[in-house]
């Protein structure tokens, strides 16, 4: 059986992209694993680095964008600059956490209930978590006060018992006595008469 047959990628080559700057980028793809290789002012050179990488895994030849290079050195060689392969680390895979179903009829705790009974792991990881809180807040010591110290005092510039006398009469006073505003809730009503 042949080969399976890769296919190349818009431009013509294979693990080669072109970037919003213009140069070319080179990624290689072996073993599940991701190698940036570099960037490079043209696609035939970018194509060239990618064989180098080709040649390094010891693929086959049928992954090559130029197979008609006979070997690693010549294909290094046509590679001035050389390649540096830097791995690509990929995002690593999260487990869904199964979600809670209510049945009609059930309540949440007994829905809850079910729940831990059904994934345990999930139950142990939260108490888990919220042991570990707890003795790193026990190793911490109890709360401190803000360390800013108690709300900032206002010093009044007037201290005169006169002062504070006639402001504690406001506050006991209910209703309002104000003229002011006696004469415009009248003037109110009467506009809305007019209407």
């Amino acid at each position: 059986m042949a080969p399976k047959k890769m296919p190349k990628g818009k431009l013509g080559f294979f693990g080669v992209r072109q970037k919003p700057s213009g140069n070319f980028g080179v990624e290689f793809t072996d073993a599940g694993r991701r190698w940036w290789i570099g960037t490079y002012p043209s696609a035939h050179e970018a194509a060239r680095a990618y064989d180098v990488a080709v040649w390094r895994a010891e693929r086959p030849r049928s992954h090559l964008n130029f197979p008609e290079i006979e070997s690693r050195a010549e294909a290094e060689m046509l590679v001035p600059q050389g390649i540096n392969m830097k791995e690509i680390p990929t995002k690593k895979k999260t487990t869904k956490k199964p979600s809670i179903l209510v049945s009609a009829g059930e309540t949440d705790e007994e829905a809850m209930a079910r729940f831990a009974r059904e994934h345990p792991e999930y139950v142990q990881a939260k108490l888990e978590y919220y042991w570990k809180r707890e003795a790193e807040q026990k190793k911490k010591g109890p709360k401190k006060e803000d360390e800013a110290g108690p709300s900032t005092v206002i010093p009044i510039e007037s201290s005169s018992e006169e002062d504070w006398a006639d402001f504690s009469e406001e506050e006991e006073e209910e209703g309002c006595d104000d003229p002011t505003k006696e004469e415009f809730w009248a003037q109110f009503r009467s506009s809305g008469d007019e209407e």
